[in-house]
């Protein structure tokens, strides 16, 4: 089982969709750096030599901010934009659709389970008799 910038790749599947396992390296990463390291994209993860496993790893290590660092990264952004109150950071901050979509529907990923409200009671006529 090749084990790249700290993820365990499975050894079953083909080398190209192994690499997506590791946070930061989608499709379109995964096919540049097996071009740049000169491997096969077809070939399984577990028939890679070591020698091939360190190429791939080099190349990332060089070229891509993966795992751990890009976490820290993305969170450090997310935080600044909260300590600058800007719009975005607002939203953040209220756990809301930050990219502009509507929330009177269609929000429940952001906003999580529905938070039912007790509706307006009909007000009862008194009759005096």
């Amino acid at each position: 089982m090749p084990r790249i910038a700290g993820v365990d790749l499975p050894p079953n599947k083909r080398i190209e969709f192994s690499l997506r396992y590791i946070y930061g390296i989608g499709p379109t990463n995964a096919l540049d750096v097996l071009k740049e390291a000169q491997i096969e994209p077809g070939a399984k993860a577990k028939d890679l030599t070591e020698e091939e496993v360190a190429r791939i790893g080099a190349v990332i290590d060089r070229n891509y901010q993966v795992e751990g660092q890009l976490r820290r990264t993305i969170q450090s952004n997310v935080a600044r934009l909260k300590d600058i109150k800007c719009y975005r950071g607002l939203r953040h901050r209220a756990h809301l659709p930050v990219r502009g979509q509507r929330t009177r529907t269609n929000a429940r990923t952001r906003k999580g389970p529905r938070k039912t409200v007790a509706g307006k009671k009909g007000v009862k006529e008194l009759t005096r008799g």
